[in-house]
């Protein structure tokens, strides 16, 4: 067995939690204490977040997408794949050092991805983006933390609250989608979106892309 290997570490801005880079081979972890953020074997729930929301705005000639979390770069990978060449994707990462390791440790990962005419990268907190940013969007995909039930940083439970979502909701156009990734399930959370002025729908998807491992949550909320 090929042990784990530390590449680096990185200081969560506003807090005193640590990620670690972790690699193994080809194989590479994202690491938060004792608990796994994100493999780069497991994309299959946050490929989904960006199909799930592309399929919502298809008939929008000029989606603007905004990503928050940059992560291995599933969700980004997986918007470009389905967006046509005018589409404008905005992704917003918290952790300098998150990009950091994209473009170094784990380029072969992200491929060319970083580079795609469509993307720009703002090492900022979404939120912020969110904030100054009304009826921008058209899809607008949440990727924080663990969800709705945070890990990394109690800040960003604001995003998740009635009022970050209704901000969020200023933040689309009309039509426009808010998709969430969760690591799990939250009955509260739904009912929240609702009351923001969305339309949800709660969909569980597995962490793999296939028929076996454990499940994650997506929320699709459609603006009403």
């Amino acid at each position: 067995m090929i042990p784990w290997e530390k590449i680096d570490t990185a200081r969560i801005p506003g807090t005193e939690g640590e990620l670690r880079l972790m690699r193994r081979g080809r194989e590479f972890s994202i690491m938060l204490g004792t608990n796994e953020l994100m493999n780069s074997r497991l994309s299959g729930s946050e490929a989904a977040l960006a199909t799930l929301a592309a399929k919502k705005i298809e008939k929008v000639t000029r989606p603007r997408f905004l990503i928050g979390g940059l992560g291995m770069g599933f969700t980004l990978r997986a918007a470009l794949a389905v967006l046509a060449a005018e589409a404008e994707i905005v992704v917003a990462e918290l952790v300098p050092a998150v990009v950091a390791w994209a473009r170094g440790p784990m380029a072969e990962i992200f491929g060319e991805s970083l580079n795609d005419p469509r993307v720009t990268i703002q090492e900022v907190d979404v939120a912020d983006v969110i904030e100054r940013n009304p009826r921008t969007y058209d899809a607008i995909l949440l990727d924080v933390d663990n969800g709705p039930e945070g890990l990394t940083r109690k800040a960003n439970d604001a995003l998740y609250d009635i009022s970050g979502l209704r901000i969020a909701h200023a933040a689309l156009r009309h039509g426009g989608v808010l998709a969430v990734w969760s690591s799990g399930p939250n009955a509260k959370f739904p009912k929240s979106l609702s009351r923001a002025g969305f339309a949800v729908n709660e969909i569980a998807v597995r962490a793999t892309g296939r028929g076996r491992g454990v499940r994650h949550v997506i929320w699709i909320a459609v603006k009403e």
